[in-house]
C-alpha cells in the first residue's frame, strides 16, 4: 500500500488519529504522521514539521478545518494523490485548492475503510 501521512497525529490513545496510526501499521501501510507535539505510536514517530516527508500518497486528516488553514501550502507541496477528511475536518475551502492540483478529495473515515477493505 502507498504512504499515508496521518496530519493531526496524537500520542493519547483515546484519540482517532492514534487509532487510525495503530491500524494503518497493522495493515501493512507505510506510515508517517505530523503533530502539533513530538511523539511515537506503534513506532512511528510524530514529527512537527512537515519538511522531509516525501513519496506521501495519502494524507489523512484528524486536524479541524480552523487548524487545517496555515498548512494548506505545505500539504500542497507533498503532492500526495488523495486528502480524506475524517469526520469532524471537512473543509470545502480546501477541497476547492486540492481538486485544482489533481488530488482526489474524500469525505470518509479512515478507520472504517481500514475495516472494510477499501483503504
Amino acid at each position: 500500500m502507498k504512504k499515508t501521512l496521518v496530519f493531526g497525529a496524537s500520542v493519547k490513545p483515546h484519540r482517532y488519529s492514534y487509532i487510525a496510526i495503530r491500524r494503518l501499521v497493522d495493515a501493512g501501510v507505510e506510515t508517517v504522521a505530523f503533530g502539533l507535539r513530538e511523539g511515537t505510536v506503534k513506532g512511528v514517530a510524530i514529527q512537527t514539521s512537515l519538511r522531509g516527508f516525501t513519496g506521501i500518497h495519502t494524507v489523512t486528516l484528524y486536524m479541524r478545518p480552523s487548524r487545517q488553514v496555515p498548512f494548506y501550502g505545505e500539504i500542497l507541496r507533498l503532492q500526495p494523490k488523495r486528502v480524506i477528511f475524517n469526520p469532524g475536518t471537512e473543509n470545502p475551502e480546501f477541497y476547492t485548492l486540492l481538486r485544482k492540483e489533481g488530488v482526489e478529495v474524500l469525505e470518509a473515515c479512515t478507520l472504517v475503510m481500514l475495516s472494510m477493505g477499501q483503504y
